[in-house]
């Protein structure tokens, strides 16, 4: 059947990444490392952002009563990290062109962000990691993903969610009655305050005219199956 995007920016979260026990899985670093491989060996372009905010941004930087500020800073920063962790799974699975751009200046373990640069590496067969958000305080990795996915061009923001197979009329952890929506448009999204992303992420999609395809990443080869087609999902678009 082939791909169904030829780019595509792929937003996951940070928990997508952590064990119960660990702040990583070494076992899911591999997984989603492996289908990146795989989808690239296809010819796919790749951009890859990773949360990591929430755990500052919610109960533990309330409960340190830490100003939204020095929580959100902490948060970009955990998204290198994260974004650090899959670099080096990559590379040890072998796949070398690898390079991870962080909105904020760490010279040392990133290279600084050029939208041009990165749509020249994308030419030559890199998978780009982007990380550190946007690298002001106040704006989720959600809107991050999404100026990013407009930057390089990409056909889709794919936003990978964990057990949660698209966007819902209501929330389906708490309405076992939920109904899932196989297509949305962005203002039905704004004005039911769908809460599968952010509004500013949902209002720069749709001023960049940005695809979004939401679907779950957990089930055996998600990633690889939603980027060929082959996984039910929501379109907002």
């Amino acid at each position: 059947m082939g791909l169904k995007y030829k780019t595509a920016l792929l937003k996951l979260s940070g928990e997508a990444l952590r064990s119960e026990e660990d702040i990583y899985s070494k076992d899911l670093l591999e997984n989603v490392a492996k289908q990146i491989i795989e989808l690239s060996t296809q010819g796919a372009r790749l951009g890859i952002v990773v949360g990591g905010g929430n755990i500052w941004r919610g109960k533990l930087a309330s409960t340190l009563e830490l100003p939204q500020i020095n929580a959100d800073y902490m948060g970009m920063m955990a998204t290198v990290m994260n974004g650090l962790a899959l670099e080096a799974t990559l590379q040890r699975l072998d796949y070398k062109k690898v390079i991870v751009y962080s909105a904020l200046e760490i010279r040392t373990v990133t290279k600084s962000y050029s939208f041009k640069e990165a749509r020249n590496k994308l030419d030559e067969g890199y998978i780009l990691i982007f990380t550190g958000g946007t690298g002001y305080a106040h704006f989720t990795t959600d809107t991050g993903a999404t100026i990013r996915a407009i930057e390089i061009g990409a056909d889709v923001l794919l936003m990978a969610k964990n057990g949660v197979a698209g966007v819902y009329d209501s929330d389906p952890k708490i309405n076992p009655h939920a109904k899932m929506i196989e297509h949305i448009s962005y203002l039905e999204m704004t004005k039911k305050n769908l809460q599968v992303m952010d509004q500013t992420a949902v209002t720069l999609a749709r001023d960049g005219k940005m695809k979004i395809e939401v679907f779950d990443m957990q089930g055996e080869n998600n990633i690889v199956k939603v980027m060929n087609g082959k996984l039910n999902s929501t379109i907002i678009e």
